[in-house]
């Protein structure tokens, strides 16, 4: 696949039976070839979408110094600011020229699995930030289980199986500024915006993103330019979905490339929504997923256990 398939959500959520099973069986095959797609009607109107990016912006354009009031490097980055070039792949040291805020479920105290969530921060000096955040949580975390479940239909689950597995899960809101490099000779050596990487989560929501950058790794190998699609988010498949699946729907590798040395000084914004479940689901590979053409790839583990592994991979847990 040289491009990744354009669904529209309204057929899933309000089409009639022929409409709901030809997106089952066209996102089921496009995450088991590419693991993107793109997602028309996912619910933001677009005047909050243009509020949220302008609340983002004035955020990273305060001074470094009140930024830094809300970093959150004393709970692995889990709430909060993290600073320009402090998270690096997997496998990398070298730190990605970026920054980000991380804002998370805001529920605490509903039962044993969510008491302990850590507490949002919210930037005093930017109007509207947790109103905008919040809001932007709340719809692209009812999106992603409408994915959900369509993907456990074509699975051959229950269509609700996802439901409690990710209701007040810990999903994680994130704006990040790609920051303007003015130097382009300071950049560290193989320092990029974004290395290729692959998401620990179940799905994640993209929203468009502001200037072009973000490349796809193919199954031949090839690295495809997904550009920003009007009225969509791309949503693909994370590392702990392809776990659960046993490799069937694939987590893809990808990255942000730097841009032209002619556009350096242009800086990037872009809004994913990382989909997480609660800490104690089961990614014990499913069995229908395993089969003797694909034995079981993966060691029993719970999404917590995998989480804090991950995030120690990262640089963001020590």
């Amino acid at each position: 696949m040289n491009a990744i398939p354009t669904l529209d959500l309204n057929d899933f959520t309000n089409g009639s039976p022929e409409q709901r099973n030809a997106f089952v069986q066209n996102i089921g095959k496009a995450y088991e070839e590419i693991g993107f797609i793109a997602l028309k009607n996912y619910g933001l109107a677009p005047q909050t979408e243009t509020q949220l990016y302008q609340t983002v912006q004035d955020f990273f354009a305060l001074p470094d110094e009140v930024k830094m009031k809300y970093d959150g490097s004393h709970i692995a980055g889990q709430r909060g600011y993290t600073p320009k070039d402090r998270e690096h792949a997997k496998g990398r040291n070298v730190g990605d020229l970026k920054e980000f805020y991380h804002v998370g479920q805001p529920v605490t105290g509903l039962d044993d699995a969510t008491k302990n969530y850590l507490p949002n921060v919210f930037p005093t000096e930017v109007a509207q930030f947790e109103q905008i955040t919040v809001e932007t949580y709340r719809k692209l975390e009812e999106a992603g289980r409408n994915v959900l479940r369509a993907l456990a239909l074509y699975l051959g689950l229950e269509e609700n199986y996802f439901d409690d597995k990710v209701k007040h899960g810990e999903s994680i809101l994130r704006p990040i500024h790609y920051y303007p490099i003015t130097d382009p000779d300071a950049v560290p050596e193989g320092a990029v915006r974004s290395a290729e990487h692959e998401d620990i989560n179940l799905i994640t929501l993209l929203m468009g993103a502001s200037a072009e950058g973000l490349e796809v790794l193919n199954k031949n190998n090839e690295w495809i330019a997904v550009t920003s699609i009007p009225e969509c988010v791309v949503v693909n498949v994370g590392d702990m979905l392809q776990r659960l699946t046993n490799n069937r729907l694939r987590s893809t590798t990808h990255r942000v490339v730097n841009p032209p040395r002619e556009k350096m000084n242009t800086p990037r914004y872009s809004i994913p929504f990382f989909m997480h479940p609660r800490s104690d689901m089961d990614l014990t590979c499913l069995d229908s997923c395993i089969t003797a053409d694909r034995p079981k790839a993966y060691s029993d583990t719970t999404a917590g256990e995998y989480l804090n592994e991950r995030l120690r991979e990262i640089g963001l847990l020590k």
